[in-house]
């Protein structure tokens, strides 16, 4: 093996995405087999659909709480596990600014804009608590935010009065469905804007710096005039932001606020989209790109087992056992002694050439 393709190879395979960028070559290629319609698209009443939409769209709600989880254990350290019950909280009071006391209507009780905007002041409402309580009284962040976990969707269904409210209003669908006239799903062009939105602030503005630095050495950043308090209290307002986006596409797709089922479980997938990115889960250096493509990765393999007819059931099962195989892989322990076996092989391999 030629010297510089040597070096190609080892670069190539210490980079962090190697294995979701596998794993995802590898299930459109499984699919390309199976299913030869994979990458046919068509306008069906107005919308654009086929496996490649299907994709993107259920893949949009985890893609918008995976950028603010990013943001998070990248400052922390640690992970906010209550984002799925934040997604619920602000589409209720989304929902309850909507419809007023009825629990189902197709009149709008207050403007749109005003209720999308309360839905987002109550995500970041979260946010700033999960903040006050990790960066003022210096609580790990699963722990802070373990209590919006478990009261979280409780507190959701007070304030839609403990009924799943179901907003008729045509409008509505706007924000999850579609805008009439444009043959996409509103879903991913949130989903989109809110990845445009966050690696602009990131890269354009000292934030990103900012929180690689306090990720990894909160101390000395502050021994450099950086206020980690404050940053970490931002980052999670932000990710409470994000969360009440999701939230509100969540319900608005689905035309209603059920606090039980939005966004369940989500924080577990965001939580991988995060590690198959290969960012660090104890803080510091971070990609975006990274964490969308981790997303894009956990929700291809859970629209290919329903494609292959596994049961609703099984689908975690089989969805653990990949990831657990590809975290495993991308571990530095498994590359280290890896390049060390294909090392010795290769050095194998030559001697006998030359033997020859």
């Amino acid at each position: 093996m030629p010297a510089s393709l040597n070096s190609l190879f080892k670069r190539v395979w210490k980079s962090p995405l190697i294995f979701s960028l596998a794993v995802l070559l590898i299930v459109v290629v499984q699919n390309i087999i199976t299913t030869p319609s994979f990458f046919n698209m068509s306008v069906t009443n107005g919308i654009l659909s086929g496996y490649i939409p299907s994709i993107l769209d259920e893949a949009s709600e985890l893609i918008i709480v995976t950028l603010g989880m990013t943001l998070v254990t990248a400052v922390a350290g640690g992970q906010d596990i209550s984002v799925g019950a934040i997604m619920a909280i602000a589409a209720s009071f989304c929902g309850l600014m909507l419809n007023g006391p009825e629990y189902r209507t197709d009149v709008f009780h207050n403007p749109l804009w005003l209720a999308i905007i309360a839905g987002l002041l109550g995500g970041a409402l979260c946010g700033a608590f999960n903040g006050f309580m990790v960066s003022v009284l210096k609580i790990q962040p699963m722990i802070a935010s373990l209590i919006l976990f478990t009261a979280g969707r409780s507190l959701a269904k007070q304030i839609t009065y403990g009924q799943t409210v179901y907003i008729m209003n045509p409008v509505y669908k706007y924000l999850g469905v579609q805008i009439p006239g444009i043959p996409i799903r509103t879903s991913i062009l949130v989903s989109i804007l809110m990845i445009i939105i966050v690696t602009l602030v990131v890269k354009l503005t000292s934030l990103g710096l900012y929180l690689q630095s306090i990720g990894v050495n909160s101390s000395a950043s502050r021994l450099v005039g950086l206020n980690s308090s404050r940053i970490k209290f931002m980052a999670f307002v932000i990710c409470g932001v994000l969360a009440g986006v999701a939230g509100l596409v969540g319900s608005s797709s689905v035309g209603s606020v059920n606090s039980t089922d939005l966004g369940n479980a989500i924080e577990m997938d965001a939580i991988l989209a995060v590690a198959l990115g290969g960012n660090m889960l104890g803080g510091g250096k971070f990609s975006i790109a990274g964490s969308v493509l981790g997303a894009y990765t956990i929700q291809a393999i859970t629209t290919t087992l329903y494609a292959m007819r596994v049961r609703a059931d099984q689908i975690n099962v089989f969805k653990a056992v990949i990831i657990v195989i590809i975290i495993v892989c991308s571990s530095e322990v498994f590359k280290t002694r890896f390049m060390k076996f294909a090392g010795k092989a290769f050095n194998r391999s030559v001697r006998k050439e030359g033997l020859r």
